[in-house]
């Protein structure tokens, strides 16, 4: 068995950064070295019973994202496959999140295919252990620890988040949802495709203070006044200031936020950051106390 089924992503990323220290003999590199992952995951408690893990090789196809399978004819061997024609950032991420396979799910199947099919119509527990996967790589590949220490050092805007996205070597968007859940910030993030909202990040504070953007529509669309709704502003990566009342109906006037905009090359995809001024919760509320920041899993592995 390669785990309890209490064992969470996060908890074993955190694992295998602590033999990855001892590896080394010293600090685990900025990019983790998903080789040495590869490599060293045998020989650890959650390599009972495997002698190797294959290098990745690529599987170039539109639909595929990745594959964990295990050796019919040697069943102490493991192999991962990944889509080759994306970025290398996504490439890390897919490879990273199939090792998250490994090392939480190899003792229910022999195979894991993490096809688009799958991540978007597969059944709920398909889509749990594709989640749990996911908070593995993600966990593995940008440890909470240095990324607080990183972000809570200065002014947070899109050239210091995108520095922080080269220094792991993942997707500037994942590092941005990274970022949500572990800023102090009131910090939302809205992902628009083809002008309209995909989803919606909240970070923990802005939850307690409810802060959410104002909806009008379904599905919805850029708010009137806002850089995402300016076709002619493409970057806004320094961010402008504006009322926090024109994004986010429950504020009082006089608050402010500072919006921030990337627009993908093809320009029909863009990121929306929204960075508030703090608030206290407010005294009558409590129902943030039950509700913790959500989304879907297809929504995030779009993402990667």
């Amino acid at each position: 068995m390669s785990a309890t089924h209490n064992l969470t992503g996060s908890i074993a990323a955190s694992h295998v950064h602590k033999w990855l220290r001892a590896w080394y003999g010293a600090d685990v590199p900025e990019a983790v070295d998903l080789d040495v992952v590869r490599q060293m995951l045998p020989t650890t408690p959650y390599g009972k019973g495997v002698r190797e893990i294959r290098p990745p090789v690529q599987f170039n196809d539109d639909a595929f994202e990745g594959m964990l399978a295990r050796d019919p004819g040697d069943p102490e061997v493991w192999g991962i496959a990944y889509n080759g024609t994306v970025s290398p950032q996504r490439q890390r991420f897919t490879i990273a999140h199939e090792l998250g396979h490994f090392v939480l799910h190899r003792d229910r199947q022999q195979r894991f295919n993490c096809d688009k099919e799958s991540v978007y119509s597969g059944h709920e527990t398909m889509r749990l252990i594709e989640r749990e996967a996911d908070d593995f790589a993600s966990n593995l590949l940008m440890p909470g620890d240095r990324l607080r220490e990183w972000i809570s050092n200065g002014r947070i805007d899109l050239h210091v988040l995108s520095a922080i996205a080269k220094r792991f070597e993942v997707s500037f968007e994942a590092l941005c949802i990274r970022f949500i859940k572990f800023t102090s910030q009131r910090a939302i993030l809205v992902y628009w495709d083809n002008g309209y909202a995909k989803y919606e990040w909240r970070s923990s504070s802005a939850v307690r203070t409810r802060a959410r953007i104002r909806r009008t529509g379904d599905p919805q669309e850029p708010l009137p006044g806002t850089l995402a709704a300016d076709a002619s502003v493409v970057q806004a990566w320094d961010g402008i200031e504006m009322s926090a009342a024109i994004w986010c109906p429950e504020e009082a006037p006089y608050m402010k936020l500072r919006e921030f905009k990337h627009s993908y090359t093809s320009r029909d995809r863009v990121l929306t950051l929204l960075l508030l001024e703090s608030a206290e919760p407010r005294a009558w509320d409590r129902s943030w106390q039950d509700k913790e920041i959500s989304a879907s899993h297809a929504e995030f592995y779009a993402s990667r």
